[in-house]
């Protein structure tokens, strides 16, 4: 899943846990705790406005096209 892959390598780059991402939600008054982040992007079950506030609060590199298809690639080849 292509939004999975997004979060995970954001939160790889900045070396940031579940906890940690609940702790940077909870600073903007999003609450999440680390297992249910854990599942939601495990599952592919969170919705755009928390895909938003955790790009957000990871300070994410700007989504692109070739960022995508670089993840959708990476994807393929495992």
């Amino acid at each position: 899943m292509v939004v999975q892959r997004i979060i995970r390598s954001e939160m790889s780059l900045r070396g940031v846990k579940y906890q940690g991402l609940s702790d940077k939600l909870a600073e903007i008054g999003v609450t999440q705790t680390a297992d249910n982040l854990r599942n939601k992007v495990n599952k592919g079950i969170l919705g755009a406005d928390l895909l938003l506030q955790i790009l957000y609060v990871l300070k994410a590199r700007p989504l692109s096209v070739e960022m995508m298809a670089e993840i959708l690639a990476a994807s393929d080849d495992q």
